[in-house]
């Protein structure tokens, strides 16, 4: 199996792949389309210079490799993929290999944390238009999506983890629930930067509080992005 898991920037996406990652059966990829992506666009994000450097490979080399042998021996793949890095050129032949998995968050609360590392996100940046997209574009291609809110996981990990597992027809496993502190190493070079909180991690955050209060632009952003939120919101499990 290659789960294709399908995530806005800050939506906690990252604890999520220490859950599969922790799995012996999982091997892990971290955003492989980073790379490719800041090559097309020289947006300039924190470590810009660095990712193009350390991703190399071109767009289409990064999808055949997504749809070739799973390295090490093990099993099954998880692709935690960024929505934003998408865009036109980007291909998706390789979807049509892949069980797929939209995690989703509050704008209110991606929009609070994602502006602590990149002060002024953009529509684009947060991701929740292309999310939508792709959603459409996965039940286009005749594949079934399947929706899990993170907020649901961090009330309850190993229950909110069991039912997406019995969704995708994969046996849940206690490695999921708890890893060792310090990241995983098929992690981006981006973690030094972004992950550092992640990193202390041994497990799930704990359940979040009241909703973040937006304003000014952040609360007019919140409202641009809300209705693609919604319509995913609606077919969560």
């Amino acid at each position: 199996m290659r789960i294709a898991m399908w995530s806005v920037p800050r939506s906690l996406s990252t604890a999520m792949m220490y859950a599969f990652g922790n799995r012996p059966d999982f091997h892990v990829v971290d955003e492989p389309f980073y790379g490719p992506y800041l090559r097309r666009t020289w947006l300039p994000h924190p470590m810009s210079y660095e990712i193009r450097r350390d991703r190399v490979r071109t767009a289409k080399e990064v999808a055949r490799s997504l749809s070739g042998p799973i390295p090490d021996g093990k099993a099954h793949a998880l692709h935690k993929h960024m929505c934003p890095h998408m865009i036109r050129g980007i291909p998706r032949e390789f979807m049509k290999d892949c069980t797929h998995v939209f995690l989703i968050r509050d704008p209110a609360r991606v929009i609070s944390s994602f502006a602590q590392g990149l002060e002024t996100p953009t529509e684009h940046d947060l991701g929740y238009e292309v999310q939508a997209e792709l959603f459409d574009h996965v039940v286009k291609i005749g594949l079934q999506p399947h929706v899990i809110c993170m907020g649901d996981i961090l009330e309850d990990p190993e229950g909110r983890l069991t039912d997406l597992c019995d969704a995708i027809g994969l046996d849940f496993l206690p490695d999921m629930i708890s890893w060792p502190s310090g990241g995983h190493p098929g992690e981006g070079i981006w973690a030094s930067y972004w992950y550092e909180d992640a990193h202390r991690w041994t497990g799930f955050p704990d359940p979040e509080g009241a909703v973040p209060a937006l304003e000014g632009r952040n609360a007019d952003l919140c409202r641009k992005v809300m209705p693609h939120y919604e319509k995913l919101l609606e077919r969560a499990m």
